[in-house]
Formats: C-alpha cells, structure tokens, sequence
C-alpha cells in the first residue's frame, strides 16, 4: 500500500505492510521477500482497486499463483470486445457505443448511436477524461482540444442514458452459488461517477420484480466471466430496461460500506472464497448468514446511505476561483461518509450532516434549474415553501413556480447586474449569507456562467449545494426528518446487534 494513512487507524490489519508502488517490478519484490519467510498460498489481486488487475497477467506470467478469479476471466470483463461477447451470451443489454480513432469517426460513431453521449479516452481510471457530449460541435472540440484520438489510443463514445436509475451490485461467487453482499441505489441519476454519487441500502424506489432482475442479471454475468471471489456491476434502469454498465472483478470502493450496512465481513468471506471455500462452508461456519442475503434486509435494519465528501472549497483553480461543484463522470471525492436510521430521510440527512455539515431546518432556499428539471423540482419546492422556507428563484425559475401555487420571490441573475434601485443579484444575496441553500442544475450553454458563479459563490460561504433533482427530492425528505423527531446517534455495535436480531428473527 503506497499510501500509509489508509491503514494509520489500523496498523494491525495485517502481519507486514510493504509501503511501495503498485507496479510489477515492486510487487515481484515483495514476493520474493516474502517467499524467504515462508511458503505463499496465493496473490490476491482484487482488493486493491483496479491498478491491480491490470497485473494479474504479467503476475501469472512470472510464475506467481494468483488466486480467486483468473487473469483470463479479469480479461473477460475488462476487454470490451470479450466483455461484449460475454454480454451476449448471458443475453443483456448494454448502453450502445463505438470505438473512434478520430474526431470524423468519433461525429460518426456519435451519430450513429444518437446523442447525448459519454465520451473518454481508453484505459482510464477515476473516470478522468471523460465528458457528457449533447452535439456535434461540442464532440469535435472535446477530441481536437485534448488530442486523445490515435490508433494507440482511441476514444470510446457510449450512448448516455439520460435520466436513468443507477443502481450498484456487490456479490460473491463461488462457481456455483452467488451471495449478493447489496443491491444499492444511487440518488442521482446515472452519469454520476460511483465514487461521487449517494447510494442508499436497501433501494427505496425499486420494487421486489427490479431487483429479482438485476439479480438473475448479476449471476449471469459472474457466471459468464467466471469470477471466483468479488464482483461489482454497475447497472442502468432507463424506461423498464435494465442495462449492464459495467463488471468489475474486484472489490469496489463500496465494499466497506456494505460490511457495514450489512454486518457481513465481505472482503474477508471473499478472501476465504479465493482460497477455495464456498458459500455454503461460509453460512455454516457463521461467516455469512445462514439464509438470506444483503439484497433481502428487513426493514427493520433500517437503512443506510453513503455519501462523498466533496472539499470543493480546499480546490482553487489556476485563476484562484474555486472549482465547479457539478458532479459528472469524472470523480473528485476525497473521501465518503455513511448515515444509519430507520427511515431514508433520517439517514440521508445524517449522511448530509457527516459530509459537509447538514441540511438547513429554516431559512432561505434559492433555486435555479435546467429547462428538462422543471417538473421534477414542483413537488420539493412547494414542500419547502409548506415547511416555512423563503423560496428565492430566477424569473423563468418563479413563472414556473407561480404558476403551481409556490410561494416564490424573484431575484436578478448574476449576468443582470443590480437593478436601477441597487436591487442585489443572487450572488450579492449568496455573498452577504442571506441564502441557507442552494439548488442550481446544469442549464445552457450560455446560462452556464451564472451557474459557475452562482455555485461558486455557495462553496465560498461554506452552505450546501444541489445539484440534481434527484438530491433535492432526497434533501427535502431529509429536512422534513430533521424536524420531526430529535435524530439520535446510533454506533455501528449496536446496528449491528439490531441486525443479528433481525436476522435470527427471519431465520427462524
């Protein structure tokens, strides 16, 4: 592990810790280290991100014993041309897209498929790179500008679902029986970065038929890859459809999180499955619940969310203006917090709480969307107005609000200017700490730089930022709990307590 502030807190994890970088050579050397000590069972390579498949084949190629799932089978899922193949043979749907070599292919390709698209360059991590593309002009100087065509490096250009349920999928596969560690469902709609999005656990919108689906959807694909060990996928609900976004073979970034929504040891019942164990021989030794599985939680667990922590304030640009606070498919989150309680509001604003100092019970809320969010924000707004907000919007913002029976005040956007009376823009109202939250989608081009100012702005005066419908419905549940009921602090012992009651109140 190059980076010894992960394991501070827990120095014990291990017997040694080698502080070296992920490469071949480095991890050769290890190993040879290693092998002086004693005799080694196997290298795990799917519990440290993705940087340690990519060395699972040369591993196996200088004659290391790579356990679990096979550096043939990790091809499977990381060559999109394998992984295709694998896809048709389990006989799901994926989002379509093309491989292009320059910005005429890319215009074709894009065409072809139907916009909006998500394009990247290959072989990126972190989703670096990678951008929502709406026409031609945009597609042209998104390759031209970052010269990132070439046959060596090609970019891809995957449709994008807009407006779609993302939903992420933790398993263990053992060959032949599947635990799924949780089925969660993201907050914002799909195109968010994982690493940035919320999750919640168990879904709150996914009805008993989905989830069966994306079950029988998770199998086939651990089936077809041939995973021994972890998996995660990545799925896209859009209009009935479920599509596979993607299938990693390693643990993902929300393995602890589910352990601890779960109170299943999931990287250690995976470890154990590398080496051979299987599912069963885990529910009978007590490692994983003797029936059941992390997708089937009763409601009285309660519910969990996950939540990144988003520093945009510590981020300044080369300008000295802080970064845009817009979420996309790159990440940007340093870190991730959790929030356990009965109810999803109540655990979504202890998540809020936790990430960046939580939801406004009163006060002033200002809100600007996009055209297409227009109807999603009516429902939220009107409840904020009933809970006592001052509802603040821009003109076209407050018609549509007026015109629902919200109680709305109009305010001058940035590009205005004050008003012939000294009446403050928005930004002048943000500034002088008048405004407890704000809610500002992605709008048009030329709207854009009210957005970044106006969001830029919020980070300034350190009060939350919303950048999605999806999260406003989501805050707006949240405020509603903060005010009923004192929230009560719960610690991970007793959570879990409350979870092996209920399990062994369902097992019996």
């Amino acid at each position: 592990n190059c980076n010894p502030e992960t394991v501070s807190t827990d120095y014990d994890t291990s017997s040694r810790l080698y502080f070296e970088p992920l490469t071949l050579e480095d991890v050769l050397e290890v190993y040879h280290a290693e092998r002086a000590a004693g005799p080694i069972a196997g290298v795990i390579v799917q519990l440290g991100g993705q940087t340690p498949l990519g060395l699972a084949q040369a591993l196996k190629d200088e004659g290391l014993p790579v356990v679990g799932t096979s550096p043939e089978a990790i091809h499977l899922a990381e060559d999109r041309g394998a992984f295709g193949r694998v896809m048709h043979e389990a006989q799901l749907p994926a989002p379509k897209f093309g491989t292009a070599y320059s910005a005429a292919e890319a215009l074709e390709v894009a065409r072809e498929i139907g916009y909006p698209v998500l394009v990247r360059p290959s072989y990126v991590l972190g989703g670096r790179g990678m951008q929502i593309v709406y026409d031609d002009q945009t597609l042209t100087d998104y390759v031209t500008r970052a010269a990132l065509a070439s046959p060596e490096h090609p970019i891809l250009v995957d449709r994008f679902l807009d407006d779609a349920i993302e939903i992420d999928v933790d398993v263990l596969y053992d060959g032949e029986e599947m635990y799924v560690g949780a089925i969660m469902e993201h907050i914002e709609e799909a195109g968010i970065h994982s690493g940035d999005s919320s999750c919640v656990l168990p879904p709150v919108t996914l009805g008993r038929a989905e989830i069966d689906r994306v079950r029988e959807s998770t199998r086939r694909l651990a089936q077809g890859i041939g995973v021994r060990g972890l998996m995660n996928v990545q799925f896209a609900l859009a209009q009935d459809i479920l599509y596979v976004l993607e299938a990693n073979p390693r643990a993902s970034r929300t393995v602890p999180f589910v352990a601890k929504a779960t109170g299943v040891q999931v990287a250690k019942a995976a470890a154990r499955i590398m080496m051979g164990a299987t599912i069963a021989s885990l529910r009978t030794e007590g490692l994983l619940p003797v029936q059941g599985d992390g997708a089937s939680l009763p409601i009285e667990a309660g519910t969990a969310v996950k939540e990144a922590v988003l520093p945009f304030k510590r981020f300044v640009t080369q300008d000295g203006e802080f970064v845009d606070t817009i979420l996309g498919p790159e990440m940007r989150s340093t870190g991730e917090v959790m929030g356990l309680a009965d109810d999803f509001g109540t655990a979504f604003a202890k998540s809020q709480l936790a990430a960046f100092g939580g939801l406004p019970t009163q006060g002033t809320v200002f809100i600007s969307v996009a055209n297409r969010h227009k109807r999603a924000m009516i429902f939220p707004c009107k409840r904020l107005a009933d809970l006592g907000f001052r509802i603040l919007a821009t003109e076209g913002t407050a018609d549509v609000l007026r015109r629902n029976g919200v109680r709305v005040e109009a305010v001058r956007k940035h590009s205005e200017g004050r008003g012939p009376d000294g009446e403050p823009t928005i930004v002048d109202l943000i500034l002088a700490g008048e405004v407890d939250m704000v809610v500002n989608t992605p709008t048009s081009q030329e709207a854009r730089a009210d957005g970044y100012t106006i969001r830029t702005a919020t980070t300034s005066m350190d009060k939350p930022i919303i950048t999605t419908v999806q999260q406003l419905a989501a805050a707006v549940q949240g405020i509603e709990a903060l005010g009923d009921h004192v929230v009560r602090v719960m610690s991970l012992q007793e959570h879990a307590e409350r979870l092996a009651r209920h399990g062994a109140h369902a097992a019996e």
